[in-house]
């Protein structure tokens, strides 16, 4: 399956040295003043992972790539193609770190991690990212094993459930009501630092998203939350 992401590769590379690749290049370097410096794509990919060179520059080579991968037209798509092959490096590295993980299957993975990385780079926010190799990366492995955490507690939660519940449940799975449920019972245990429990435990947010998004600083979250995996912890050793 490792011959399927490299054959993924090499069909880049070969996109990206045709004449039609080659004039869409052109708009995009007469549109981005980072870009002038590169006659053609090879000469920018030679540049980007050189180990040599000034980081910021590459890294304002990667924000004008983005600037033109959010556009429109085969400008855009051009972008997005070199963007793909200068992260490759550490896009690979995910992928091999997402199958000692058991994300899934070679294939799934490798489908998974080029729809994310194009997802997060039509997405990113320049104005609110500083490094956007080392931002784009890191979103892309963290989501990737948050979504198997959910899978995971949905498939452990389904597996707990009363059958005659399920049954009566259609079509919706566990969905909002499995959580509700999950958030119930851990209430009874924690109060109202369940939920960020479950939040960082389950669903796989740092302490520091979960307290965000219930409006507690990193700090408090982390306290809380350590507080709340100590009650957890001593209500566990109590089970007989």
């Amino acid at each position: 399956m490792s011959i399927a992401w490299h054959e993924i590769r090499d069909h880049l590379m070969h996109s990206s040295s045709n004449l039609h690749f080659q004039r869409s290049f052109d708009a995009v370097r007469r549109a981005q003043a980072a870009l002038t410096p590169f006659r053609d794509p090879a000469a920018l990919l030679d540049g980007l992972h050189g180990t040599t060179g000034d980081q910021g520059q590459k890294n304002l080579i990667l924000s004008a790539l983005v600037r033109a991968a959010q556009g429109d037209g085969p400008a855009s798509d051009c972008a997005l193609t070199l963007l793909l092959l200068a992260l490759w490096p550490g896009l690979d590295a995910i992928r091999r770190r997402s199958i000692w993980r058991r994300l899934g299957t070679a294939d799934e993975i490798a489908s998974d991690v080029l729809a994310r990385t194009t997802e997060a780079v039509r997405s990113l926010d320049l104005r609110r990212v500083n490094w956007i190799a080392a931002t784009v990366l890191r979103n892309v492995e963290r989501d990737m094993i948050r979504v198997r955490r959910r899978d995971t507690a949905r498939e452990y939660l389904a597996s707990c459930a009363d059958p005659d519940e399920v049954a009566d449940s259609g079509n919706r799975g566990i969905g909002a009501d499995g959580y509700a449920l999950l958030n119930g019972a851990v209430r009874k245990l924690l109060g109202d630092d369940a939920l960020l429990v479950i939040r960082v435990a389950v669903e796989g947010f740092s302490q520091a998203e979960a307290g965000a998004a219930l409006g507690l600083t990193e700090a408090a979250a982390r306290k809380r939350y350590q507080r709340a995996m100590r009650r957890l912890n001593d209500a566990l050793e109590e089970i007989p």
